[in-house]
């Protein structure tokens, strides 16, 4: 039995390519906890601006800042959700990576056993090769 696994080239581009895909949702995660972390950061800064209104134009301030937070929270749900869809495909594509690269990595450990084995069984034939030798030399003597 050969000794080199031979798909080892392959498992080698499969665990590259997961290495790869690790990284991908490493990447993916970090940005859409990024932005839920901003998303809740603008939803407690709006919350706590709770202004009063002396005359009409600090309430057209107020309204205006409103309505331009009330902007950009929904641009940071959509940020969110657009991250979060990133990352669901970042999971997907490293599972799959994943997938792929185990399938190969049980096939080289059932040949590193087998390799073992034989090995073993040769190192045995050669054992008792030399016992019974020495027993027929004995017989013999």
């Amino acid at each position: 039995m050969n000794r080199q696994f031979s798909l080892a080239g392959l498992l080698r581009l499969r665990q590259a390519e997961q290495k790869t895909a690790e990284t991908g949702l490493a990447s993916a995660n970090a940005r859409s906890s990024s932005v839920r972390a901003r998303r809740a950061e603008a939803r407690a800064a709006l919350a706590e601006s709770a202004g009063t209104a002396g005359d009409s134009a600090t309430l057209l301030a107020i309204a205006a800042a409103r309505a331009s937070s009330q902007s950009m929270l929904a641009e940071l749900d959509a940020l969110a959700a657009v991250a979060a869809e990133e990352a669901a495909a970042a999971q997907a594509e490293y599972t799959e990576a994943r997938r792929r690269a185990v399938g190969l990595e049980k096939l080289e450990t059932r040949h590193d056993a087998a390799f073992a084995a034989s090995e073993l069984l040769a190192e045995q034939g050669a054992l008792d090769e030399i016992a019974s030798a020495a027993w027929h030399r004995k017989a013999g003597s």
